[in-house]
């Protein structure tokens, strides 16, 4: 008998040791607190070499992302046992209070070479480098990972920035300037300082409501999440995995559905609009921040005077570049857009936050898609007056 139970603890021990054994971290949900440390939460872990999520964390995807220089996101999504959200057709879905969303930005290492201190692939942002649900650590570059944590008094926003050696991530409250250089496939470098927001500028872009100055979630909305993702379980429709495993309740029968921007195969229109969406319309809303611009960019605005068509700026200033109009049809160099998205200048760049950099593809959509379009504005009766003010 006390063969057998060594035996018994032998083989016990050497399980243990072998990470397929281990027990992976539970997550844990702060109601209230700010945990210095990322790996407090338990939603993701480092093991192996890569960065890796933890059991009853979701990964998901945009149809089209935000962009935010160049960067990549692995964004998931955990929620208390018993607990699921409630699908909104238009707003992001209604979260139960201990949710905990995750957005891991990182970066392709240019292929082949090791980090340098600096060098990162200029890449699509929405293609990928998940492989089995993991990031593998020699091929990417972690920078920061943002928590937007439900609470009883509404949601919380937390930026963790990743140290040298990647193995932990840091609350930093007050933000943080990282020094990049994007590389392309030519090997053309680019200076990029990528800004990791404080805690106050996360209401730039998250605070989508006027009235109720709160925060909320962007992404996870119907229209973006409509696709299919590539889980280490195979490929299946978020909204339906999101259903299938508990998370999602009150999906209809055809739920809305954006393009991805950079589809070229797909209508230049809904590119155009899906771009403007995901990247200007939680601001630029009969909600948001920007309603007094009375500049509307969410996908579901159609008043064309609202999403810039002839329309002079009411408050633009240097922004304007001697431009009358925001979109002049036909003639994008004559667009406050294209003026405005073809700059880095933070006097006159939109968006106005979570870039260093010009999005050339975005340029270049926004660009044909004004190009593209039929009419003109009635100048005769402004001949006479001056260009906005710079």
């Amino acid at each position: 008998m006390r063969y057998r139970v060594v035996i018994w603890l032998a083989v016990l021990v050497a399980c243990m040791a072998l990470p397929a054994c281990r027990q992976a971290p539970q997550v844990h949900f702060f109601a209230e607190g700010q945990p210095a440390a990322l790996d407090e939460w338990g939603v993701l872990r480092v093991e192996d070499g890569h960065l890796r999520l933890n059991e009853g964390v979701v990964p998901y995807d945009l149809n089209t992302p935000l962009f935010s220089d160049y960067a990549h996101k692995l964004r998931t999504v955990w929620m208390p046992a018993g607990t699921s959200a409630t699908y909104q057709a238009e707003q992001s879905f209604d979260f139960p209070v201990g949710t905990i969303l995750s957005k891991t930005f990182y970066y392709p290492l240019p292929e082949g070479k090791p980090w340098d201190a600096k060098s990162v692939a200029r890449t699509p942002p929405s293609q990928s480098s998940l492989e089995g649900e993991a990031l593998d650590l020699a091929k990417v570059r972690l920078i920061e990972t943002r928590l937007l944590v439900h609470r009883a008094e509404g949601w919380v926003a937390l930026p963790y920035v990743w140290n040298d050696a990647q193995t932990a991530a840091t609350l930093k409250r007050t933000g943080e300037l990282v020094a990049l250089e994007l590389v392309d496939a030519q090997g053309k470098r680019e200076s990029a300082d990528y800004q990791v927001p404080d805690q106050n500028q996360c209401g730039g872009c998250h605070i989508t409501d006027n009235r109720s100055r709160k925060l909320l979630p962007i992404g996870p909305k119907a229209r973006h999440l409509n696709r299919d993702f590539d889980y280490a379980g195979g490929k299946e429709n978020q909204l339906a995995h999101l259903v299938r495993v508990g998370y999602l309740t009150g999906v209809p029968a055809s739920p809305p559905r954006l393009a991805d921007a950079m589809d070229a195969q797909a209508p230049l229109d809904a590119r155009a609009r899906a771009y403007l969406d995901v990247n200007c319309g939680h601001c630029h809303s009969a909600t948001g921040p920007a309603i007094t611009s009375g500049l509307w960019l969410d996908a579901h605005t159609q008043d064309r005077l609202k999403l810039g068509f002839c329309k002079q700026p009411i408050a633009a200033g240097k922004g304007t570049g001697n431009r009358r109009y925001d979109i002049v049809p036909g003639h994008a160099a004559d667009s406050i857009f294209d003026y405005r998205l073809d700059s880095d200048d933070p006097a006159i760049m939109m968006p106005e936050l979570g870039r260093s950099v010009v999005h050339r593809e975005g340029v270049e959509l926004i660009r044909a898609w004004i190009d593209a379009q039929a009419g003109s504005c009635d100048t005769a009766s402004k001949e006479s007056e001056p260009p906005p003010a710079t």
